[in-house]
């Protein structure tokens, strides 16, 4: 299926918002404004920006410790996440979540985790609802090759398989868990071959690659809103900075950053496609970098300058109130 215009300048408006947001946020940690652990998601943007493409307001997503590309890609406000992340009573989550709990259900991103396999879950629950209600609704629960071992992430895709639930489980090998290679702590090698060992489709593809991810993704969604289940998405990726904010990064190798940086940068590889394709002048993207660059100095700014939450806001958003029942 061949994107528009209109959407392919909306794919590398979001993949070039979450470069320079994660870009610029490297800079400003150092500051000491910002508390708290930060994991930059720059490199990975052409996942995050490639399956939620494919995904609309009533569809869901479980983010990661990793979460600011989810995020963004999934339509969350951009200064209400970076006066979030700066701590500010006017952030998505009142200023009390910071990088990485951010959540925005109106867009049906259910939040970020900082608990590994923590999300898929959280994730099959939501999209056990939409099967219930039959709302058509699809459900994605991403995680990193460091989750693909935990035994929440097992159980969950066991039981989406039993339940046969509209759940897309999305795995992003940037080749670390933490500071772990997976090609020694994933003993088969093969996330998405293991995956299809529970008994749903399972593929792998280049991360790096915003049609592949694309293509695979829409037809994985399209499986999943028609009653066919669950699918595993293994995408191969690379993160261009550590684990988190001040990682020394030493279980890298010389130079690897910079060779990625080269190779496996999904903007450049983006832009080459469509020009070549003549399907986007560089002009028009060049357009979009410069209102990128605009709205994340105003990100910046408009953080920095909001007031953090008063000691009144302390015991507020502690407990759902329901209708009726005990508030």
């Amino acid at each position: 299926m061949q994107l528009s215009r209109e959407e392919l300048l909306r794919a590398y408006r979001q993949m070039k918002t979450i470069r320079e947001f994660e870009e610029r946020l490297h800079v400003e940690i150092t500051t000491g404004e910002i508390a708290g652990f930060t994991h930059l998601y720059a490199g990975q943007e052409a996942v995050a920006v490639g399956v939620c493409e494919n995904l609309n307001d009533s569809d869901y997503i479980i983010s990661t410790h990793r979460g600011h590309g989810h995020c963004i890609a999934k339509g969350c406000d951009v200064k209400g996440m970076m006066k979030e992340i700066y701590g500010r009573k006017d952030g998505l989550c009142g200023g009390k979540g910071g990088s990485m709990h951010i959540a925005d259900v109106s867009k049906g991103m259910l939040g970020a985790n900082g608990i590994v396999g923590g999300g898929p879950p959280i994730a099959l629950g939501a999209a056990m609802a939409a099967k219930i209600d039959g709302t058509g609704a699809v459900s994605v629960a991403f995680g990193g090759d460091g989750s693909c071992n935990q035994g929440t992430v097992f159980e969950a895709m066991n039981m989406a398989v039993v339940l046969q639930s509209p759940i897309i489980f999305v795995f992003e090998n940037n080749g670390y868990s933490e500071h772990t290679g997976a090609d020694y702590a994933v003993g088969s090698g093969d996330i998405a071959g293991r995956a299809a060992g529970f008994g749903m489709p399972a593929a792998c593809g280049d991360g790096s690659d915003f049609f592949e991810v694309h293509a695979m993704t829409r037809e994985a969604v399209e499986r999943a809103r028609d009653g066919g289940g669950p699918t595993t998405l293994e995408f191969k990726t690379t993160r261009f900075f550590g684990h988190f904010e001040g990682d020394p990064q030493r279980y890298r190798a010389k130079d690897e950053v910079k060779k990625h940086r080269e190779t496996m940068d999904a903007l450049k590889i983006f832009r080459d496609k469509v020009t070549k394709a003549k399907l986007l002048t560089k002009k028009a993207m060049d357009e979009i970098d410069a209102e990128v660059l605009k709205l994340i100095d105003e990100a910046v700014e408009e953080a920095r300058a909001a007031p953090p939450p008063t000691p009144d806001d302390l015991l507020t958003d502690v407990y759902i109130s329901y209708e009726g029942g005990i508030q």
